[in-house]
């Protein structure tokens, strides 16, 4: 009898032996979850990097830069077929040197990606039934990428930088053809520009060129070409956020506010002629040219600037896009 084991330990035996039994099927659901989570990673191959500096993207930079979850960039070809998303950046197309996959995986998508406008962006003939999803500057696009946008921001204050001169301009590509090469020659004749840039042999450092235009009352926001929604840096970082007021000549009136306050900006199609947007800019007071930086009351600027993290945006799209959609004819659709 004494070799026997007690009551109470064949109990607690039996206790333990139930507990490990319980705990093994209460484990295998966290693995099952653990590999859905693997699946849920959603692996975006980036065929040729959209500009000339490409970045370290491995790890979880989506998330650890960005907190975005679940999303993996790579430039690794040999991941084709794992990959969920290939992007496709046009300028790369557009040399001719790159080429697309011979195969497309079932299931897979291609995203084109432009951030030109039509006027700047040749070839798009050759890509026809080739892309289901596009990737621009255009709020209609399945994902889009704006230069810039105003976020929010309840600081309550208006900061406006000292000012030294009346109106400047950076201008880097100048053809005399272009419209707004035009506006700045009528413009000139009635006010001083300083105009800083390349094409002027004045050309300003990274660093410069904030301090610069901050220093002048109003900035020339002038695009190289007018197409709906096509509001570049030019606007977002040379203008408001250097603390300077925009003169924006672009799309219309109506498709700037869509992105910023109307009393944030002078449009040039606000006026009859040149030369009376010339006598308002000489007359606008200290009090009415406060009133332009009302916004930075609410909100501040957000640039995009960060080819990574704009390409980490299409995990946060990918559940709301068209599955199995192609663009037959992507020329039609851009320049529309």
């Amino acid at each position: 009898l004494r070799g026997r084991p007690g009551r109470k330990a064949v109990v607690t035996v039996g206790l333990l032996v139930t507990t490990l039994w319980n705990l093994r099927h209460f484990l295998k659901p966290l693995e099952v979850s653990r590999e859905a989570s693997k699946q849920t990673q959603l692996l975006v191959l980036v065929w040729e990097w959209p500009s000339k500096q490409v970045p370290n993207i491995s790890g979880d930079i989506c998330c650890e830069l960005y907190g975005i979850a679940g999303c993996q960039l790579t430039m690794e070809r040999q991941r084709l077929g794992q990959a969920d998303v290939v992007v496709f950046p046009h300028s790369r197309l557009q040399t001719g040197r790159v080429r697309l996959p011979k195969e497309r995986p079932p299931g897979q998508s291609w995203v084109w990606v432009c951030l030109e406008s039509p006027s700047n962006t040749k070839g798009l003939a050759n890509w026809k039934q080739t892309f289901n999803w596009v990737m621009t500057y255009r709020r209609d696009s399945d994902i889009f990428i704006p230069y810039g946008k105003l976020v929010p921001n309840q600081s309550g204050t208006v900061s406006i930088p000292v000012k030294t001169n009346l109106v400047s301009w950076v201008i880097s590509n100048y053809h005399r053809t272009q419209h707004r090469a035009e506006v700045y020659r009528n413009l000139s004749r009635h006010l001083h520009v300083n105009v800083y840039g390349k094409a002027n042999r004045r050309p300003l450092c990274k660093d410069c060129l904030l301090p610069t235009t901050s220093k002048s009352k109003f900035y020339l926001a002038f695009e190289n070409s007018i197409h709906q929604d096509y509001i570049t840096e030019k606007l977002w970082r040379n203008s408001l956020m250097a603390g300077t007021v925009p003169i924006v000549l672009g799309p219309p009136r109506a498709n700037y506010e869509q992105f910023i306050p109307a009393d944030s900006f002078i449009h040039v199609d606000d006026f009859s002629s040149v030369a009376e947007l010339a006598s308002f800019l000489r007359s606008v007071n200290a009090s009415r040219y406060r009133q332009f930086f009302a916004w930075q009351r609410s909100f501040s600027v957000k640039l995009y600037s960060d080819w990574a993290e704009r390409l980490c945006t299409i995990c946060t799209a990918y559940p709301n896009l068209r599955r199995g959609h192609l663009y037959s004819d992507l020329e039609s659709w851009f320049s529309s």
